[in-house]
């Protein structure tokens, strides 16, 4: 899973990188709050860990423009020397789901992501069958079944199905979709994404009539919904005809 790292302290950084590494996480490092918001309009991030004090934007404004922006947003993570009361509120108040104070203790940091995780992305960690609907994933046979019938899938249809299954309604940008299937390959085709979202759509029949459709959004990726879900997900990218 994908954490957006932000704070203008290079050891901060540092520190919370190689904790959230050690925890199986991918961390990707920001110092500045622009570069962070910029980078949220083209990516996807499961966590968002924010600094308050920081040279060009206040970490509450990042908060909130997430909350604002991100539909829905990711588990946040608020970091800070402030530890008053009144500052604890206003930081959850700003839209943090979590607030912990500097200096950081690594196992306490590492604690709290890991229920974060927990609590917003519960469903990704239960062992074996993994049912959305009529559909059905079994993780031990590495198979699909739509309404009771099987699905032939190649292990890379069946980790990009599984992936927009556990993200349905939620957009997913091509470079985290890339990077959680396909992790470094080196020689992977740009359309080869392309080539596999196709196959799936038509395997597994996720057009509307099926109760699914699977749209392509402009500039950004996918996103996997059920016919009838009326809550965009992003505001500031416009889905293409599927």
């Amino acid at each position: 899973m994908k954490i957006a790292v932000l704070d203008d302290d290079p050891v901060q950084l540092e520190t919370i990188s190689s904790v959230t590494e050690t925890a199986g996480y991918r961390p990707v490092l920001f110092s500045r709050a622009q570069a962070l918001i910029s980078a949220l309009r083209k990516d996807t991030f499961d966590l968002l860990i924010v600094d308050w004090n920081l040279p060009d934007r206040s970490g509450l404004e990042v908060l909130a423009w997430a909350r604002t922006n991100l539909k829905p947003p990711p588990p946040m993570l608020l970091v800070t020397s402030r530890a008053e009361d009144e500052d604890i509120v206003a930081g959850l108040n700003a839209g943090a789901d979590d607030y912990l104070p500097k200096p950081l203790s690594p196992a306490v940091l590492e604690a709290r992501i890991n229920a974060l995780m927990r609590r917003v992305y519960a469903q990704h960690s239960t062992p074996g069958a993994e049912v959305h609907g009529d559909t059905l994933f079994d993780d031990s046979a590495s198979t699909v079944s739509r309404d009771g019938k099987s699905v032939v899938l190649t292990a890379k249809e069946y980790a990009l199905a599984q992936l927009l299954f556990r993200n349905l309604h939620r957009a997913l940008s091509r470079t985290y979709i890339l990077e959680t299937v396909w992790g470094n390959e080196p020689n992977l085709n740009s359309r080869s994404l392309d080539m596999h979202i196709s196959r799936i759509r038509t395997k597994l029949e996720l057009r509307p009539e099926q109760g699914f459709r699977l749209t392509p959004i402009y500039s950004y990726g996918y996103r996997l919904e059920r016919v009838g879900a009326v809550e965009p997900l992003m505001d500031d990218v416009e889905s293409e005809d599927a």
